[in-house]
């Protein structure tokens, strides 16, 4: 009987690789293709989230200083700088 956090020892089993039973074809010529290549295609998905990412940041962005606080306060600032100037 086995506890709900014990390891299993899993030593019996071969990687899919040195298993007799795998099958060497197209599959597997695929599959080393597909290692060999890399991470190729993912910069493309990276530079996809983050320009969503900075799409979103820009709209909270653009909220925030167009909210009624933030144009009265830099109304108030400019209008005393020119108060100041003149």
């Amino acid at each position: 009987m086995s506890t709900p956090n014990a390891v299993e020892d899993r030593s019996d089993v071969q990687p899919p690789e040195q298993d007799p039973a795998f099958p060497r074809g197209r599959l597997a010529r695929r599959w080393a293709a597909v290692r060999a290549t890399g991470e190729a295609g993912m910069s493309t998905a990276e530079y996809a989230v983050g320009t969503v990412a900075a799409c979103a940041f820009a709209a909270v962005l653009y909220r925030v200083v167009t909210g009624g606080s933030i144009v009265t306060g830099l109304t108030d600032l400019v209008e005393s700088a020119l108060a100041t100037l003149s």
